[in-house]
């Protein structure tokens, strides 16, 4: 079985989400980052980042295999899988594109406007306009693309499965209208939509409230 080292936060749900969809069975391991988890030297042994998540296939081919990094997890389990991720150089590539977009755009913004927005304990105006501009600008990205395809990179790809967690967490923080960008909008739903993508935020959210860690998921 595989097991997932991860929390609550858009990052840490995009693995189980992935997951969820591939009909993997797989642990989650809370990591409660609120309480410094991820500082243990137990985990840094696992991600000298201390940061979630962090998968675990101890049957991997050639090996046990500990991967870090949202986006190379990701990769690792679409290749194993055969799934999420094209193999055309075309359809592989614009995936790769709109995965990126995410990892080096979509998540530091929106994490920095969740911050500012959420976190600090008295409102500073200057952070809070500047990146919840920029989180504001990246979902007009976002609606033009989908105003052209049903999803990032043309088929749900996991460019997806990264992108919609921050998108949540975007609205849950109410940086972000979502109706004032249909295309995005649109795509958000019938993400959301998808059984997975529930049952993978509940188990994530039932484990780190000390529930069943042991997820088999079964194919719709």
């Amino acid at each position: 079985m595989l097991k997932l080292y991860t929390w609550k936060t858009p990052n840490g749900y995009k693995v189980p989400i992935m997951l969820e969809e591939l009909a993997l069975p797989y642990e989650v391991i809370p990591v409660d980052i609120n309480e410094g988890g991820q500082m243990t030297p137990e985990f840094l042994a696992m991600n000298p980042n201390h940061k979630i998540p962090v998968l675990v296939d101890e049957d991997a081919e050639g090996g046990a295999l500990t991967i870090f990094e949202s986006g190379a997890i990701l990769m690792y389990l679409a290749e194993k899988s055969g799934q999420f991720l094209p193999t055309d150089t075309v359809g592989k590539y614009t995936t790769i594109e709109w995965l990126l977009f995410q990892l080096a755009s979509v998540g530091p913004m929106f994490g920095q406007a969740n911050h500012f927005v959420k976190h600090t304990a008295e409102r500073l105006e200057y952070p809070i306009a500047r990146y919840t501009k920029e989180a504001q600008r990246l979902m007009g990205v976002m609606n033009t693309r989908l105003g052209t395809v049903e999803y990032l990179a043309g088929a749900y790809s996991i460019a997806d499965i990264a992108t919609w967690p921050w998108i949540r967490s975007g609205i849950a923080n109410k940086h972000v209208v979502l109706s004032e960008y249909p295309n995005v909008e649109k795509w958000y739903k019938a993400i959301e939509a998808r059984p997975a993508v529930m049952r993978a935020i509940a188990n994530v959210d039932n484990a780190a409230k000390g529930g069943s860690a042991v997820c088999i998921p079964k194919f719709e």
